[in-house]
């Protein structure tokens, strides 16, 4: 289990890395084009405000569009509060607040900026066709989302995808209206800048997409580092692997989904067929559950 957490931990910094760099050399770009190097900080600056608003408020936000209401630590939701601070303490967190989601499909997510301001929401539906062990195991995949400050980890990612939608958007804009200081052929070769014009159009247009697809890369790594911290938490892999069949299974689709929070669930509320092409699967927002389930239940192997 150590393994996993730490082979995830690697590779989402590389992404991170990755992304640093894909950013920072856009708009060194798009800055000498413009021979304006406010270019960039007034992109970056502009994006992290943006996300700050998000930080502090996404939790709120989040459960309002979900439709997630306060449940009160008595029945019928006593059984579910005990789970809730079992596992806290096991964790060393604060217990976050408890919400209800009314819907029958199967699922949960965790949300908020540290585990001071931390949320869980279930749905009715997890709760009336999981038992208690895999209500364990789903529980503590949240807790680790938590524990392991996953929200604090995508905001930076928002923040970073921000900045290069800004820098595309405004680079087409201006390069369409024939706004903006050009260098000139006395700047360099004209050759040298034709290519180089070339080359900032086609990143300009395909930057989005991939800074879409290093977040959606990033979430589908911590899906697997929640896994195997809940599985640790829990000590019994069974448990999540078996409610990871059940939500994946259930016919029932999420009502209250949308795509702006389905990154958050413990599993895509999406319904959708596992055997597709590898170029599909990139634009999804959880690994394959079989996946999931593999990794899940060789550690009990080992």
């Amino acid at each position: 289990m150590y393994k996993e957490i730490d082979s995830n931990k690697r590779r989402t910094v590389l992404l991170i890395f990755v992304f640093l760099v894909f950013v920072i050399g856009l708009g060194y770009l798009l800055s000498w084009y413009f021979n304006n190097q406010l270019i960039l900080v007034i992109a970056v600056l502009f994006a992290t405000i943006q996300a700050l608003v998000s930080y502090y408020y996404s939790d709120s936000i989040t459960l309002a569009i979900s439709g997630a209401k306060e449940v009160p630590r008595k029945e019928p939701f006593l059984e579910l509060h005990r789970v809730v601070e079992n596992l806290s303490i096991t964790a060393g967190l604060p217990k976050p607040r408890i919400y209800l989601i009314q819907d029958g499909a199967p699922n949960a997510f965790a949300t908020g900026r540290d585990p001071k301001h931390a949320a869980l929401a279930v749905t009715s539906g997890l709760l009336e066709k999981l038992n208690k062990t895999e209500l364990e195991g789903v529980i503590a995949h949240e807790m680790s989302h938590v524990g392991n400050y996953d929200i604090r980890l995508m905001t930076i990612v928002v923040v970073l995808v921000g900045v290069v939608t800004l820098l595309s958007d405004f680079f087409l804009r201006w390069t369409w209206f024939g706004g903006g200081r050009r260098r000139s052929d006395s700047d360099g070769g004209g050759q040298i800048q034709l290519i180089l014009f070339i080359v900032a159009i086609v990143m300009a247009i395909l930057a989005p997409i991939a800074a879409t697809l290093i977040q959606l890369a990033i979430s589908r790594k911590r899906e697997f580092l929640a896994d195997a911290t809940g599985a640790l938490l829990t000590r019994y892999p069974e448990g999540l692997a078996s409610a990871l069949e059940k939500i994946s299974q259930d016919p029932e689709p999420l009502e209250v989904a949308n795509k702006a929070t389905a990154h958050l669930y413990i599993e895509s509320p999406f319904k959708k067929d596992e055997k597709r092409g590898w170029l599909v699967g990139l634009f999804d927002t959880h690994p394959p559950v079989g996946e999931r389930i593999k990794r899940l239940r060789e550690m009990i192997s080992k």
